[in-house]
């Protein structure tokens, strides 16, 4: 095991980094935390790794004091977590010198090593490094972590390729100030090619038909490896069920009791409660997320449907029958995980007169905001509809602002109850990156 170790090792010191596609995301590298990326399966966390070692390297860390080992590799199985102790072991009699400085360790798919969290937190606790890992969210979730590492973790979630990181990837740059014609039609294109394509970085250069089949593979193994075998789930054919409906509409209201009476008709056997643990599982993998209708009553919040949302549009759309009819469905979704990539609470509202918001969302500072998504803001009947909504949220909610986020349409509406905003969603999704207001 010690001469492996080593080759490989030096095998990574040897190559060069890959080149990666720059992520919006840094992890906190907090001394004495272990810092934990998480996500859904294909999103790119081992990229994400190199990102941070590249990083590293900048600051002029030498590669040396940069340990990286992917656990997926066949020559490291079966390994048992008696043998973790020698990885430390044979990296500082490689470099001795370098247990006077912080080190930088960086461990993939380390859930494939059982004990792995005991061997973790000693070595945070004995030695001068600094630890990423990551897994698959079969077994290296956001809950577990907590468990597993006792407080001594940090999570940091990588999500598909954002609109800014797809435009990056395609080495589009985002210009610096309110973009002219050519460019404003090149992202207005981008944007809706990203709501049917979506932002797994597998799938980028790929052709329609092939994408479509990879997506709907990705999802095959979350279900077989992140839900069936984990959860030891025999009855699989609702799960099934429950996915392909949840994909196929996305931006919808969902109701467990709804959909329990829809399966049963059809002759389906399964509980209500298999189904809310069911929805939960699809959640712990990253693959889909519910909205709450906000309120301060628990018992309200928890009798409403919640609205579901995919993790990415190009997922949804590779299950949609007619993806060209559900433009508006999928913007919302776009929207709401441009909202989810900010880290902040979601819900939507409901006015006292029935009308529906899309988002409240409220920071950790307590700073409230109010997104409406509407496709088309042309029609008058539409336009306002989607107002009123949103001004009488506003007025509900003592807010000033609200914003109302369109497929092209742009404006500043000024009414008694405070300013609407009415963006193209492209230019909301860029706007931090522009000098306007």
């Amino acid at each position: 095991m010690d001469t492996l170790l080593e080759q490989l090792i030096a095998d990574f010191h040897e190559r060069p980094l890959p080149q990666h596609t720059l992520r919006e995301v840094q992890l906190p590298a907090l001394p004495g935390k272990i810092d934990a990326i998480i996500g859904m399966r294909r999103t790119g966390k081992t990229w994400f790794l190199f990102q941070t070692m590249q990083h590293y390297l900048d600051l002029g860390v030498p590669k040396e004091a940069i340990l990286y080992l992917n656990f997926d590799d066949e020559r490291l199985l079966p390994m048992g977590v008696e043998e973790l102790g020698r990885i430390s072991e044979v990296y500082y009699r490689m470099f001795p010198d370098h247990r006077e400085r912080t080190c930088y360790f960086f461990f993939d798919e380390i859930q494939n090593i059982s004990g792995w969290e005991t061997w973790l937190r000693r070595l945070v606790d004995t030695e001068p490094v600094q630890l990423a890992i990551t897994g698959s969210s079969a077994k290296l979730l956001s809950r577990e972590i907590a468990t597993a590492l006792r407080g001594r973790s940090l999570g940091t979630e990588i999500f598909p390729f954002s609109f800014r990181e797809a435009l990056t990837h395609e080495g589009i740059d985002i210009p610096a100030s309110r973009p002219g014609a050519k460019m404003r039609a090149l992202l207005e294109n981008r944007l809706r090619r990203y709501l049917l394509k979506g932002g797994f970085p597998e799938i980028q250069p790929v052709s329609d038909n092939h994408r479509i089949r990879i997506l709907q593979e990705y999802v095959d193994v979350v279900i077989l490896r992140d839900i069936v075998e984990r959860y030891q789930v025999g009855n699989v054919l609702p799960l099934r069920y429950l996915i392909r409906h949840i994909l196929a509409a996305p931006a919808t209201l969902f109701s467990v009791n709804k959909f329990y009476n829809d399966l049963k008709s059809q002759g389906v056997a399964c509980s209500k409660t298999t189904l809310h643990e069911y929805l939960e599982y699809l959640m712990d993998a990253y693959l889909v997320y519910t909205v709450t209708l906000h309120s301060r009553s628990e018992r309200v919040r928890r009798v409403n449907p919640r609205k579901i949302y995919a993790i990415d549009t190009g997922l949804a759309n590779a299950f949609l029958h007619q993806p060209q009819m559900d433009w508006g469905r999928l913007l919302e979704n776009f929207v709401f995980m441009e909202l989810r990539r900010r880290d902040l609470h979601i819900d939507y509202y409901r006015t006292e007169n029935g009308l529906e918001v899309d988002f409240l969302t409220t920071e950790r500072s307590g700073t409230r905001a109010l997104y409406q998504v509407s496709l088309d803001m042309r029609d008058v009947r539409t336009h306002q509809r989607e107002v009123q909504a949103l001004t009488t949220a506003m007025q509900e909610t003592g807010l000033s602002k609200g914003c109302i986020l369109t497929l092209e349409s742009e404006e500043q509406i000024e009414t008694e109850n405070g300013l609407v905003k009415v963006m193209p969603a492209w230019l909301w999704a860029v706007k931090s990156h522009l000098r306007i207001d």
